[in-house]
């Protein structure tokens, strides 16, 4: 038996609890994980209070992260005794997910925990964090270097936008953080932003193209937000965009693409290949303070992430969300 927070939709109506569960109830799979922590994501979010079509099957075990010890494996990477970090594949939306004491999963899903963190390290940074490393690597991929100028970061005070800013100022970026919270300002600085911006200079419809500012910039937020990041790039400046928390549409003009250059890059974290995952979290396990780890995160209890995806659908949540599956 274990526990887990598992979703049900039926005639009652769309409900998440936590429930006793028997191990024959876990999906097919070739690794079972005993699971020690897990993470609460704005898709969590969603898939736990309804507001999003995140969840395709029923009954759902949220949960897009997890990291735990293997307990049992049919697969040829890896053994009994083995520490292990999944992050998307579709895990708590079409299969369960890391909410729960166990996991059942595909093998190629998993990627080694990094020497040197610890299993609550790697639920600090989770998805939220790989997929800002993501990001850091498509803005060096496409040349954008420290003396090129100033990088902005939105929905900064979030889970993605805190590793981001934490990361890009680590590795030597002038990071301005967009947030709409200005009581964050002492929290988003502490991570290293040199300045902190009012999301609304962003949010309403704005000009095809405005003031250059921007060498680069990580966008966890869409809609116009992003239409407005992209029209205030610098010549051949880069946009990493991973998030729609502002909505789905792109109300935006081709002016900034053909007029200055500027490269939008798309960064999936979901389905992105084994072999840049495990870069990604090698150069996270190297780059990332483990003192800020601490600072822009907070751990709770299985049964508190229900109440606490409800707050994070209020915009009531900073930085990461550790769940302890076993409190």
């Amino acid at each position: 038996m274990f526990k887990a927070l598992l979703i049900e939709k039926d005639d009652a109506g769309y409900r998440t609890r936590l429930q006793e569960l028997d191990d024959a109830r876990l999906p097919e799979g070739n690794v079972t994980v005993r699971v020690s922590h897990s993470t609460l994501n704005y898709k969590d979010g969603l898939a736990i209070t309804g507001k999003g079509p995140v969840v395709r099957s029923f009954p759902m075990v949220p949960g897009v992260d997890l990291v735990g010890v293997v307990e049992a494996s049919d697969h040829p990477d890896w053994r009994a005794g083995d520490a292990v970090i999944l992050n998307g594949w579709g895990v708590g939306e079409r299969h369960w997910g890391g909410l729960a004491q166990r996991a059942r999963l595909d093998g190629d899903w998993l990627v080694p925990l990094p020497a040197g963190l610890t299993p609550r390290q790697a639920m600090a940074i989770g998805t939220a964090g790989y997929t800002a490393m993501l990001c850091v690597m498509a803005l060096e991929h496409h040349g954008v270097k420290p003396a090129d100028g100033e990088v902005l970061v939105t929905g900064a005070a979030g889970g993605v936008g805190s590793v981001a800013v934490a990361l890009l100022a680590r590795l030597g970026y002038r990071v301005v953080a967009a947030s709409g919270r200005p009581a964050e300002a002492p929290y988003l600085k502490g991570l290293g932003a040199v300045d902190v911006v009012d999301r609304a200079l962003f949010s309403a419809p704005g000009k095809p193209l405005g003031k250059e500012r921007w060498a680069g910039a990580v966008d966890v937020v869409g809609g116009h937000t992003l239409a407005n990041v992209c029209a205030s790039m610098r010549y051949r400046g880069v946009v990493a965009a991973c998030g729609l928390a502002g909505g789905m549409e792109f109300p935006a003009t081709v002016a900034p693409f053909i007029l200055r250059g500027v490269t939008l890059a798309g960064i999936d974290s979901v389905m992105c290949p084994r072999a840049e995952r495990i870069t990604a979290w090698q150069r996270l396990a190297r780059e990332l303070d483990p003192a800020l780890i601490e600072t822009m995160s907070r751990e709770i209890a299985l049964a508190e992430a229900i109440p606490c995806a409800e707050a994070l659908m209020r915009g009531e949540v900073r930085g990461r969300v550790i769940v302890d599956v076993n409190r």
